[in-house]
Order: structure tokens, then C-alpha cells, then sequence
């Protein structure tokens, strides 16, 4: 049995977009022909590393219409130019998208997006500063053919999906000066073709639970290294929500079947050609379709009359004439791409496979090639805690959860790039993962005396003088500094005399390894006996707490030992003695986000440590201020630990820039004295 679905590009009557190819490779080339089929863009100005390379090019095309510029810059300075395609080789692509992006042009970068999701973070984000157009150019994506699949999938027609199958692979000579088998090119599989079975995977999953993509749960894998470096064939698995299983397989070196099956509950579907078809012409593509208890499969025919790089540039096309910032899935969603970055990067990381430009001691400069510095209008705003001689920011940078170079370059640049100059560490954090990541990031970006670093050490069951030296001399070493400017003891220990810790802090600030110091989680009481011993023997006291705060009290601790302080005797305390607060999950962990709610118990330690009819009741004050003022709830809630008659600076834990930049906001917002009480529930 046979099915047909014609398929003709769509016209569009708005104006033309008009295109710059930004490299000159054959992928450049493919892009080109595929414009003169389009039905929404023309192509006018190529950019090159030279004019003679520029010039070669449009003339072995024919294009003498078109303007060859004999540099990238020249390129993204043309005012001719709308919207750019991205065709150089991917350990480029972030640099280039983001001076796009700044440059005001639409963007369609070819896969991979990135070498890692941290430059795809960083380049989104560019593209959602500048508000232009952003897509990762998979134009098997843009295809009806995939359209197609995705339509059966939804529509059931093997059932449940249970497991999916994927390859891309190819055997090339082996060349160790060659693109994909340089590591220092970040070549090998996975990046390079790699990124297809994963992202199809991704798609399938998401098509079967009504969504546009999914994310899996836990990515392992296994492959084989070559003597360059990169992986020379490389399979892995995917588990996805709903127990869906992916097995997926890439090859530089190994000629591999190159399809993809889907088996469901009643079925299954062969796509004999997933990645290619259309590259060069239009076609007739199949699709086919084994339904349980049939003999024959059914074949679900395709027509398209134009290639797949005109169908992927009129996706663009119609979404940038629209004013749309993103295409319309199946085509590739800026989140689609973030997630598929992720997935990538952890079936890397199951074989080991770094590349060398993602090493510390290579990544110098912000992913956009520009020294560090703080933008015009920079929104966060600084502080000041005495015995500290830099200004501090009122947003403090958690350093919990990085443990990249790349990842924590994207997060630190941004954060730094908006005015932020404080970061938070701590000993036990990711066994010291972290402070590394930090202390690469401060000694590439040359910022040490612009920063604030507050560490932390002496965390249960290691709570006592002799492992606050020996972690804090590691921590040290970890940082790559001589010094912190902020220490504080992660947890206390009631058994050990107060006296003890300050006389071995106090060791410490005299031979200029630690500023000013105190207690995280430290109670009020121990925290003035501290201080009362250190009069009484002449020496420097604690000036800093740093315990829980947030507008959403903390019913059960997060973590055993910890303390908080936002009842009102310890808000009375600080209020009174004005001692300056760091308060941790000062966004009460995602409290004031879509995460939580009365009928949402996913998360077991959000229900646990801040479901409450109390807490609730602030969320929905938080939630009607949020809608008055033209920010999201979390801002509100963030605002309330900022609005305080007291110092506060609050730590914040981004996982993503996304994150980061939705915390920002509650920087422009003023909180008066009484909307301070009525969200705390005291008016």
C-alpha cells in the first residue's frame, strides 16, 4: 500500500530576505544553489578570511551580483545584508553567531551549533539580546519528509514508541591533518554526524508524548579513540521519559547502515534515508510503515520539487519575515538545540573525548574573541561590607554546579558582562570541581583584584580548626589564588569551643589567606559568643553571616545542619546590628517558579522543604505583585531579599544563562516598606 503527500514551498509575500553566506566551503556552496530555489531569500554578499578566497568564490558559482567581502567583519557590517548563514567549521560558530547577533543579522548557523552547550548557551543567548532570528540549520529538520514521520508518530500508527534506532556514519581515509580526525578541529563522530541520530532520537521521543522534542533522562555510551584524539566510531544510549530507549551510533571510520527505526507497540517504521535526502535535488522520499499482523509494509511517499537546504532557508525565511525569532518546529527551536548540545556532550564525556580547545589553559577570551569587560548600563548593582575593599555585588554568582571551563566561562562571562563581581564557593562542592572551574576562569580573564571570592570550608563531618586549614590551603591551591576575600565556615560544630575556630581564622586573616570571615549556617548565639570571645582576646571577629533567606520559609532544612534567618527575631537581629546577610536559595529553590504548586509533587525536596499553606499564600502575593509590576513572580520574590533594612547579598545558582537572565529583573524592581510586609504576610 502506498500513500503520496505533495508538498510545495510556501511564498512568501513580504520582503525578500536577504542573505550572507559567512565562509566559503562547500557547505557554503550547497547553501548557494539552495538559494536560487528559494521561494523567500536571495543570496548578496559572501564574507571569506580573504579577498582572493571571497572573489573565487562567486565566480565558480556565478555570481557576479553578488558582493564578496575579504573578511567576516566586512560581511557582518554590510547593511545589504538581513540575516547570515553560518558555513564555517563548527569550533568557529560561537564566536561568529554572537558578533552576528551584535551585529543585528538573523542567524542560521550549520550544525553542530557548537562544541559544547556552553557556547550554544552563549550564542542564544546573543541572539535573544539582540532579538534577531536564531536556528541550527539541520535541514533534515526542515523536510516534509520529516514532517511526515513525525505525523505518524503522533497519530499512532505503530502504537507506543518504545525503542528508536539511529545511525549516521562514514569510513574516510584516514588524514590525521584532515578536519575529522583533528581533535584540535574538534573532529571525530559524535559533533559531526553524530549530532543527527541524537537530535531525531530527541525528536521521536517528543513526538510520542505530544511534545516537540524531549530531553532524555541519562545519556551513557561507548566508542573508540583514534590516535588523534576523536572518536573514530562511537554508539550510545538515550533513556527518555516514558521509558523510550534510543540506541544511536556515529563513525568517522566505519561505513555504517545510515537509517533509522522506530518500534512501537504495534509496529514499527524503517526511514531508509533520514539524513540526506533532498541535499542535492527534490524528490520522491519514502517512508515505511510495518504494521503489526500486515505482510507488506505500507509506503508513505513524499514529493518535494526543490532541494533541502531551499527548504531549510524558507523555514528561516518565513519565520524572519514574520517577525518570528525562532522556525516552527520539527525545524530546530533554540531550545531543541541547547538540549541537543547537552545530550552530545554527555555521550562525549561517557568516552572521554575532550577537545583541545575546550582545555582551561585554551579558553582566554569570551567565546565572542573580546577581552572581559562590563557592558554600558550594566543592571547589577554593588554593595559594600567593611574589612572588604572592592565593591560587592547585590547578586552573588553561586559556583555549585560548573564543572566546565566551557559551561562556567559562559555563566562567569555574562554574569561578569551585566556587573557582577562576587562569586561563591566551597571546598566540598563537586570535590573541589568547581573552585577549579572558578580559578581557571579568574586567571584566563585576568580579573583577580575586579572580584570577590567568598570560599568555604570545615563542612560536617570535617567541622574543626585542623581541616579548616588543611581545606582551606587546597581550596586555595584550587583557585589559584593566594587569597579569598570573604571566608566562611560551611557548617559549625557545637562540640568544639567557639574560641578554637576564631583563633585559627584569625591565624589565617593575619597571613593574608583570608579577608573578612564568618559563619554559613551558624546561629545567631554561636555566632555572638564567636564574636564575644574574639573582643575579649583582642582579636578580629566574625563580620558575616551567610544563612538561608528567602520570601518562602524553609519548612524542614535542605541539607542537615542547615539554618535559616528569616524568621522575624533573626530579621530583628539583623536589622539591629546591621550584619550583612549572603543568603542562599534567596529564590527559595524555584519556590516561586512554574516548578511548584499545590498539585505539582515531582519534586520531592521543593514539597518537602517548602510546601505550606503559609509559603503558598506568599506565592500568590508574590505571583499578583509580579503582574502589577511586569515581571515574573521570582523577580518579586528575589526583590524581597534585596528590599531589606539591612545588607544583603543575595547567591543565586544559574544552571543556565537562560536563568541567569530571568533573575535580572529583580534588580529594577522597588519594593516599598509596606509591599515588603504584605508579601511576607504581615499586613
Amino acid at each position: 500500500m502506498t500513500t503520496t503527500a505533495r508538498t510545495s514551498p510556501t511564498r512568501v509575500d513580504a520582503k525578500t530576505i536577504r542573505w550572507g553566506i559567512l565562509g566559503t566551503g562547500s557547505i557554503a556552496q550547497a547553501f548557494a544553489h539552495g538559494l536560487e530555489q528559494s521561494q523567500t531569500g536571495r543570496l548578496v554578499a559572501v564574507g571569506s578570511r580573504s579577498q582572493a578566497t571571497a572573489d573565487r568564490f562567486t565566480q565558480q558559482m556565478g555570481l557576479s551580483s553578488v558582493t564578496a567581502h575579504a573578511s567576516y567583519e566586512a560581511l557582518l557590517a554590510d547593511p545589504a545584508v538581513d540575516a547570515v548563514y553560518i558555513a564555517t567549521p563548527h569550533p568557529m560558530h560561537a564566536r561568529w553567531a554572537i558578533l552576528a547577533a551584535e551585529a543585528g543579522k538573523h542567524i542560521l548557523c550549520e550544525k553542530p551549533l557548537a562544541l559544547n552547550h556552553g557556547q550554544a548557551m552563549a550564542m542564544v543567548e546573543a541572539a535573544v539580546r539582540h532579538r534577531v532570528f536564531f536556528m541550527e540549520a539541520f535541514m533534515y529538520r526542515c523536510h516534509p519528509q520529516t514532517a511526515r514521520l513525525v505525523e505518524l508518530i503522533q497519530q499512532g500508527v505503530i502504537g507506543q514508541v518504545r525503542m528508536i534506532e539511529g545511525s549516521f556514519g562514514f569510513q574516510a581515509g584516514f588524514d590525521p591533518n584532515s578536519r575529522v580526525y583533528n581533535n584540535d578541529l574538534a573532529g571525530g563522530g559524535i559533533l559531526d554526524v553524530g549530532c543527527y541520530p541524537v537530535s531525531m532520537a530527541r525528536l521521536i521521543a517528543g513526538a510520542a508524548a505530544g511534545q516537540p522534542f524531549a530531553n532524555p533522562l541519562s545519556v551513557t555510551g561507548a566508542g573508540h579513540l583514534g590516535s588523534t584524539g576523536v572518536d573514530e566510531w562511537a554508539a550510545a544510549t538515550l533513556r527518555f521519559p516514558g521509558d523510550i530507549t534510543a540506541q544511536v551510533a556515529t563513525a568517522v571510520a566505519v561505513p555504517l547502515e545510515n537509517v533509522v527505526r522506530i518500534f512501537g507497540s504495534k509496529g514499527w517504521i524503517l526511514v531508509p534515508n533520514p539524513w540526506t535526502h533532498g541535499r542535492r535535488e527534490g524528490g520522491v522520499f519514502r517512508i515505511l510503515v510495518h504494521r503489526q499482523g500486515q505482510n507488506q509494509p505500507e509506503e508513505v511517499k513524499i514529493e518535494c520539487g526543490v532541494t533541502a537546504y531551499a527548504m531549510e532557508i524558507d523555514a528561516a525565511g518565513r519565520a524572519i519575515a514574520a517577525g518570528q525569532l525562532q522556525a516552527s518546529p520539527p525545524a530546530m527551536t533554540p531550545e531543541d538545540s541547547l538540549g541537543n548540545m547537552q545530550a552530545l556532550d554527555a555521550w562525549r564525556q561517557a568516552i572521554g573525548l575532550t577537545y583541545e580547545q575546550e582545555k582551561p589553559h585554551r579558553q582566554l577570551l569570551p567565546f565572542h574573541g573580546r577581552p572581559l569587560a562590563k557592558r554600558p548600563n550594566a543592571p547589577i548593582t554593588t554593595g559594600t561590607i567593611a574589612g572588604v575593599s572592592k565593591p560587592i555585588a547585590r547578586l552573588v554568582m553561586g559556583v555549585d554546579n560548573q564543572l566546565t571551563i566551557s559551561h562556567g566561562a559562559a555563566i562567569f562571562d555574562e554574569y561578569f558582562e551585566q556587573g557582577g563581581n562576587a562569586f561563591d564557593t566551597a571546598y566540598l562542592y563537586h570535590g573541589g570541581r568547581t573552585e577549579q572551574t572558578l580559578g581557571w576562569w579568574v586567571k584566563n580573564r585576568g580579573v583577580r583584584e575586579q572580584v570577590v571570592i567568598i570560599g568555604k570550608g570545615a563542612h560536617t563531618p570535617h567541622c574543626d580548626p585542623d581541616s579548616v586549614t588543611k581545606q582551606l590551603l587546597i581550596s586555595l591551591e584550587r583557585l589559584q589564588t593566594d587569597y579569598v576575600d570573604i571566608y566562611l565556615l560551611h557548617r559549625d560544630n557545637p562540640d568544639i569551643p567557639v574560641g578554637e575556630f576564631i583563633d585559627v581564622l584569625n591565624e589565617h586573616h593575619r597571613a593574608g589567606r583570608i579577608g573578612v570571615f564568618g559563619g554559613s549556617n551558624w546561629s545567631i548565639e554561636r555566632f555572638e559568643e564567636a564574636n564575644a570571645y574574639a573582643q575579649g582576646k583582642g582579636l578580629v571577629g566574625m563580620s558575616v553571616l551567610s544563612n538561608n533567606f528567602s520570601l518562602a520559609r524553609m519548612i524542614e532544612p535542605v541539607w542537615p545542619g542547615c539554618v535559616a534567618s528569616s524568621d522575624p527575631d533573626s530579621r530583628a537581629w539583623h536589622k539591629r546590628t546591621q550584619t550583612p546577610l549572603l543568603p542562599w536559595s534567596s529564590q527559595a529553590r524555584g519556590f516561586f517558579t512554574d516548578r511548584a504548586g499545590p498539585e505539582k509533587r515531582d519534586d520531592a525536596e521543593l514539597v518537602r522543604c517548602w510546601y505550606s499553606p503559609d509559603n503558598f499564600e506568599r506565592r500568590k502575593r508574590a505571583v499578583e505583585l509580579a503582574q502589577q509590576k511586569g515581571v515574573l513572580p521570582i523577580n518579586i520574590a528575589l526583590a524581597y531579599v534585596l528590599a531589606q533594612p539591612f545588607p544583603t547579598f543575595a547567591l543565586i545558582g544559574p544552571r543556565t544563562l537562560a536563568e541567569l537572565r530571568t533573575s535580572l529583573p529583580a534588580l529594577s524592581v522597588s519594593l516599598t516598606e509596606r509591599e515588603v510586609k504584605w508579601l511576607n504576610l504581615e499586613e
